[in-house]
């Protein structure tokens, strides 16, 4: 069993392939289940030179203290970045 305990492994294993084809319909889980749509708009940020990130695949058991659930599709679900950062406690 792999370990993500670590910023590099865990960077590592959101760089992956793998991590990166990992979505649900590409909405916002949260968002659904509120009555609200978030979508992924494929908005382009000048200021950055990339597409903006709108939406995030989220670890329901942390990666960290649940490597083996990394790839599980039940341990996973798409989430708008406002979500993800409420879900996180970085609520700016």
């Amino acid at each position: 069993m792999k370990e993500n305990k670590t910023s590099k492994q865990k960077r590592k294993f959101y760089d992956s392939g793998e991590w990166k084809h990992m979505r649900d319909n590409y909405e916002c889980k949260e968002c659904k289940r509120q009555g609200r749509v978030s979508i992924d708009t494929n908005e382009y940020s000048e200021s950055v030179k990339r597409k903006k990130i709108q939406l995030v695949v989220h670890h329901i058991k942390e990666l960290e203290h649940h490597p083996e659930l990394a790839l599980d599709e039940d341990n996973l679900e798409t989430v708008c970045v406002d979500c993800h950062n409420k879900e996180h406690g970085r609520d700016f």
